[in-house]
């Protein structure tokens, strides 16, 4: 069923991103590059959405190492269970605002050195949520529908809505918000790297979809009568109307990339971006996904944004079995790619305009399962990275690792939620420039919650 899931996001993302296109460029690239450098970036922001699809483990991802946190831990995560991480392997962080040090997985390294630098916080155990719950109100029934199904909790976490269907994602209902700011060129607010996803839909606003690698353009078209022919067709037909929401949505952000193509394209295809150097090393597809993003600031004067969202995506966090090797090999891949795409920033000067932040499904039973894996869960654990977070902090509550305890939604290590994921999009909203007055509207549920700012934002 995994597999299925995945070739069908895998098909929706090439067809999104009409990744087969080969347009000729029209764009000098060395203005580009000079042009982007001349551009102030004090109008200039940006937020990079990171899902971890599958529903990361965040009991391996920040674990207590002091006396008392890890014997907690290894009580229940025990050598014998397949998924114990030794307490020496773990690398250390001081949170500034917490008593007690605790550990990344031994592969995040690279995040290891940002949350040090400041660079980087953690949101502990955030989730889905319709209001704030305590053990006695989930027993009675008040959760988000269909709590641990992949593909829900998935469009929850992308819709901030967990009571019913939405058509529209959080991301795209601020680019609602923000997209007159990009009205001079009419540049999309949000990139996808993934495709149609939830997230990247407003109601007014369409993701661009562009590939992971290589050209942006339609390819077999030339300048001779039967090529234009066969283009001016393809416009038709994207321009028909359909009665079918999703075919509506897939020609429109069809049509909006032939629109794009000659701008955008030049931009990839670039032998000449300035940040190349940062990833030349990583061949692996989240690298591939981040060094798109940065040549796509990088040109941010040849686009004329000043607003920008971007959705990069790694998969194959269902850990249910041999999760030590698997998690291992994600992260390994994760956090060299995310310490590049922060050096980019750096070096295009604009690190205190971009922050990159993680979502995923939902977090994993403490309880081990049988096979050396996790099962499905809920409260999770994630990262902000930018020159604008207040980092070296922890936001929100570290459950206590006690099966059925104050924290656990039932007794094997289902952390209820303390904060919701209403808000985190909210303070990470506020901070890209979306007024108090239209936070509800991007945040159905967020007046539910004590507070619309975790503080996580400079």
């Amino acid at each position: 069923m995994e597999n299925t899931r995945i070739d069908r996001r895998g098909f929706l993302r090439n067809l999104g991103a009409l990744s087969a296109f080969g347009l000729a460029s029209r764009l000098d690239l060395l203005n580009l590059v000079a042009a982007a450098e001349a551009q102030s970036s004090t109008d200039y922001k940006a937020l990079v959405c990171v899902f971890m699809f599958g529903g990361n483990d965040g009991n391996n991802t920040i674990i207590p190492i002091d006396t008392a946190g890890y014997g907690q831990y290894a009580a229940v995560r025990t050598s014998a269970s397949g998924i114990n991480l030794p307490q020496a392997s773990l690398l250390p962080i001081t949170p500034i605002n917490v008593g007690t040090p605790f550990g990344l997985h031994p592969a995040l390294g690279e995040l290891q050195a940002l949350f040090n630098q400041k660079r980087m916080a953690v949101l502990a155990n955030v989730g889905t949520l319709v209001q704030p719950i305590s053990k006695a109100q989930y027993a009675a029934g008040i959760r988000p529908d269909s709590l641990y199904s992949h593909s829900d909790q998935q469009a929850q976490w992308q819709s901030s809505v967990s009571n019913t269907a939405s058509a529209t994602g959080w991301g795209g209902r601020i680019a609602d918000r923000v997209a007159s700011q990009n009205a001079a060129t009419g540049f999309p607010v949000i990139t996808s790297l993934d495709g149609t996803v939830l997230f990247a839909t407003g109601a007014s606003t369409a993701p661009l979809a562009i590939p992971a690698t290589g050209s942006f353009a339609l390819a077999g078209y030339s300048s001779s009568a039967i090529s234009t022919a066969r283009l001016a067709a393809v416009q038709q037909l994207l321009a028909e109307s359909s009665g079918s929401a999703f075919v509506g949505g897939m020609n429109k952000i069809g049509a909006q990339a032939l629109k794009l193509s000659t701008t955008v394209n030049p931009i990839l295809t670039s032998a000449n971006s300035t940040v190349a150097p940062l990833f030349a090393n990583l061949k692996t597809s989240t690298a591939d996904q981040f060094f798109q993003v940065a040549k796509l600031i990088e040109a941010r004067a040849a686009t004329g944004t000043k607003r920008q969202i971007f959705f990069v995506q790694l998969g194959s966090f269902d850990t249910h079995g041999d999760q030590i090797n698997r998690q291992q090999n994600l992260f390994a891949e994760l956090s060299p790619a995310l310490k590049a795409f922060y050096d980019a920033t750096v070096s295009l000067g604009v690190a205190s305009q971009v922050t990159t932040f993680t979502l995923s499904d939902f977090g994993r039973t403490f309880q081990p399962a049988s096979g050396g894996g996790t099962d499905h869960a809920w409260g999770n654990h994630h990262f902000i990275i930018g020159g604008a977070v207040q980092g070296g902090s922890f936001y929100g509550q570290y459950p206590q690792l006690v099966l059925a305890g104050p924290n656990d939604a039932e007794s094997e290590g289902r952390w209820l939620p303390t904060t919701a994921v209403d808000q985190y999009g909210a303070t990470l909203a506020s901070w890209f420039g979306v007024a108090p007055t239209d936070l509800g509207a991007v945040f159905p549920n967020l007046g539910k919650f004590p507070t619309s700012n975790l503080g996580f934002m400079g």
